[in-house]
């Protein structure tokens, strides 16, 4: 089974190595640097190979989003979920513009970051109900009305599975319907994107149609 890298990037000690010590109690992650500074954590990104950075928003005196725009730039590959205090809307907003597969809230179960670690480095968005809404919020404020094609109700709720990371099989159940049908519908919400996988889906519909296509999807 290979190992999930990971980097953190926290200004407050006890927080990072506590967290540290965590997440190599799991098999399936290797904390391979701790930092507590965006220089730090350039230097450690230059000379080690990682798969996922933690990256708190608040470092010291300076936000996170210049070194997750920098990160994004010469790093590509690395997936970047924030683990973080708490977001305004307006930097909900910006952090995924800028890049971020997801945020995480510190004060929620750490056996949810698990899971939200694993979402990310397979490739997924993790955004809790909260950061959905702050999402949305910032969106309505700064978004005109768009000309984009509205979803069917059927497309709204095979959307909203696949937000919450579940399988095709598994919306199926959920929408009492059959596997194909759901495989149909996502093909259709492909077109509409202009995308070819669930990954590229989940981040158009999160960076370009959350005032429409996420305001359309149901609640669980």
């Amino acid at each position: 089974m290979n190992e999930t890298r990971i980097a953190m990037v926290d200004d407050h000690g006890l927080f990072r190595e506590s967290l540290g010590r965590l997440l190599e109690s799991n098999r399936e992650f290797r904390v391979v640097a701790l930092c507590a500074s965006s220089a730090e954590a350039l230097d450690a990104l230059s000379r080690i190979d990682a798969d996922v950075v933690l990256l708190d928003y608040d470092l010291g005196d300076q936000t996170a989003l210049a070194l997750l725009n920098e990160i994004r730039q010469r790093w590509n590959h690395l997936r970047v979920l924030m683990v973080t205090a708490g977001l305004s809307d307006a930097a909900t907003m910006h952090v995924m513009e800028a890049g971020a597969s997801g945020i995480f809230l510190k004060h929620n179960n750490p056996d949810r970051l698990i899971a939200a670690i694993q979402r990310v480095a397979g490739g997924e968005i993790w955004l809790d109900d909260s950061s959905m809404h702050s999402l949305l919020a910032a969106r309505s404020r700064t978004e005109m009305p768009g000309r984009s094609h509205a979803l069917t109700p059927r497309q709204a709720e095979v959307l909203r599975g696949i937000l919450d990371g579940l399988a095709n099989k598994e919306i199926a159940w959920k929408l009492k319907t059959s596997e194909t049908s759901v495989k149909a519908v996502i093909q259709e919400l492909f077109q509409k994107a202009g995308v070819r996988t669930r990954s590229q889906l989940v981040r158009i519909a999160i960076e370009k149609h959350s005032s429409d296509w996420l305001k359309t999807a149901p609640e669980n």
